[in-house]
């Protein structure tokens, strides 16, 4: 499989958005892109917590 660039990626994502975009629409949909990204490949790498570890360090139920 190969890999887009993240030129390619952010030209594909600008064409899927409608045409009264706003600047501030765009930079939502990069931020929420680069922070999926991020979260799958810590979750790849095991840096992630487990969900009743953070229950138990915040006091909440089960």
């Amino acid at each position: 499989m190969k890999t887009s660039s993240i030129k390619e990626e952010a030209r594909r994502l600008l064409d899927k958005l409608p045409e009264e975009v706003t600047w501030d629409d765009i930079m939502h949909e990069i931020y929420v892109r680069q922070v999926i990204e991020a979260g799958l490949n810590d979750s790849k790498a095991g840096r992630t917590t487990p969900v009743e570890q953070v229950r138990e360090k915040f006091g909440l139920p089960k």
